[in-house]
């Protein structure tokens, strides 16, 4: 009878980097001690993993989706706004519209809002309130817009009623916002009523909340000690609950997710997973590495593949921290050690690669590996990004990833034509 192993996937978000000028053109990743994660390179197959194509960026959602077992078309075709949705708890709803919103920092102008900050200074206590203030927001034409508060400066905006659509703009403008501020919201098709009437409530609605905000007592408490005020909202990826199919689904695999960032627990709940949430998992540096672990270990003992995601190495990332950078991800290897297992399929890979330069996602393609007990071994001594550009897996993508470690863990059956649902 054939052994199947059980498979603990690492996701080190924005793990990836470019070359650090303070390090002497090296990454994070290189410069860092991480002698448990060598040694799991050195003792099993290195690569250099691309989520969808060679140079592309992608969002998290995107990025993780991929590892978590969807199809490449299912990825493409996946909106932030309901996964933002779902992580925050709002699963019931099939006709609201979703979008992943930031509080950010707004200024009014003759032309309509210059963005000061884009995250409102990462705020963190008090959105409950101020998403609260907006209440069930009356829109007229019976549409209604109601915020829920998600990680730190994170909100998810649901507008419900009747003729929504979601093929609309942005009104984030993302890099771009010191020159563009925020976006007005338009219907990618002109011709189609539904989205113009869309686009228009979004409008209106960017100024509705902006007026009840600026002279909210939180924010001019925060205005007070020198922070920026979190009074407005800027909106993105919008879309309604979709129907997935995973592929661990399919393998009848029981699966787990532990993380403390909510889309990556909105994508695990999307996918029918096994969620572990924990006050002390909170998607930030100060997270605790190692109850994530031991929760790991509680979760192998029931599940055939499990998931720990760690946020913090992204963050620091976008906060063009590389120092931060590297001493997290020598927490991180301290911290795994005890998941280190012969018993154990063990991959360690990302969702993208994020630049400490510039603080932005790039499609540079992201260092990973898989130690299998059984399995071959190449030439990489080092876990890194240069260390595994030379690595027995080569460059593939996210997908094939995964399906090689469910290969090594003896979970796959030789390609059938109904397998293609679940792989393209």
């Amino acid at each position: 009878m054939l052994t199947t192993h059980k498979g603990l996937m690492i996701i080190l978000d924005g793990l990836g980097d470019r070359g650090i000028p303070a390090f002497g053109g090296k990454t994070p990743l290189e410069v860092a001690e991480i002698p448990n994660m060598d040694s799991l390179a050195s003792a099993g197959q290195c690569g250099l993993v691309d989520p969808l194509f060679p140079g592309m960026p992608v969002g998290t959602h995107t990025g993780t989706c991929l590892l978590l077992g969807l199809s490449k078309q299912q990825a493409m075709l996946l909106a932030r706004g309901p996964v933002e949705a779902s992580g925050v708890g709002l699963n019931n709803d099939n006709k609201a519209l979703f979008f992943r919103c930031n509080f950010a920092t707004l200024e009014k102008n003759d032309k309509g809002f210059h963005i000061l900050d884009r995250r409102a200074g990462r705020i963190n206590l008090g959105t409950d309130t101020l998403a609260a203030e907006i209440g069930n927001l009356d829109l007229g034409g019976g549409i209604t817009a109601s915020l829920h508060p998600a990680t730190q400066h994170r909100v998810v905006l649901q507008l419900n009623g009747e003729g929504l659509s979601h093929d609309i703009s942005n009104t984030d403008p993302g890099n771009h916002y010191r020159s563009k501020g925020v976006l007005n919201c338009h219907a990618h098709n002109p011709q189609d009523s539904s989205a113009v009437r869309t686009s228009e409530v979004v409008n209106r609605l960017m100024d509705k909340i902006h007026d009840k905000l600026r002279h909210h007592p939180l924010n001019l408490e925060r205005i007070e000690k020198g922070l920026p005020p979190a009074n407005g909202i800027i909106c993105r990826s919008p879309g309604r609950l979709p129907k997935l199919k995973p592929l661990l689904k399919n393998l009848k695999l029981k699966t787990a997710v532990i993380s403390g960032e909510r889309t990556v627990l909105g994508l695990g709940k999307l996918l029918g997973y096994t969620l572990f949430k924990n006050a002390r998992f909170t998607a930030m540096q100060n997270t605790d590495l190692n109850c994530k672990v031991k929760t790991a270990i509680q979760a192998l003992a029931d599940h055939d593949m499990v998931y720990l995601h760690i946020k913090a190495t992204d963050i620091y990332s976008h906060d063009r921290d590389p120092v931060g950078k590297r001493g997290m991800l020598a927490k991180i290897d301290d911290a795994i050690a005890p998941l280190i297992s012969d018993a154990l399929v063990i991959a360690i890979t990302a969702d993208h690669s994020t630049d400490t330069n510039t603080g932005r996602h790039t499609g540079d393609p992201i260092p990973s590996l898989i130690y299998s007990p059984l399995g071959r071994t190449d030439r990489c001594q080092d876990f890194s990004e240069s260390a595994c550009a030379t690595g027995g897996l080569g460059r593939i993508n996210s997908s094939g990833f995964l399906l090689t470690m469910l290969d090594q863990m003896n979970q796959l059956e030789t390609f059938r034509p109904k397998d293609s649902a679940f792989l393209f």
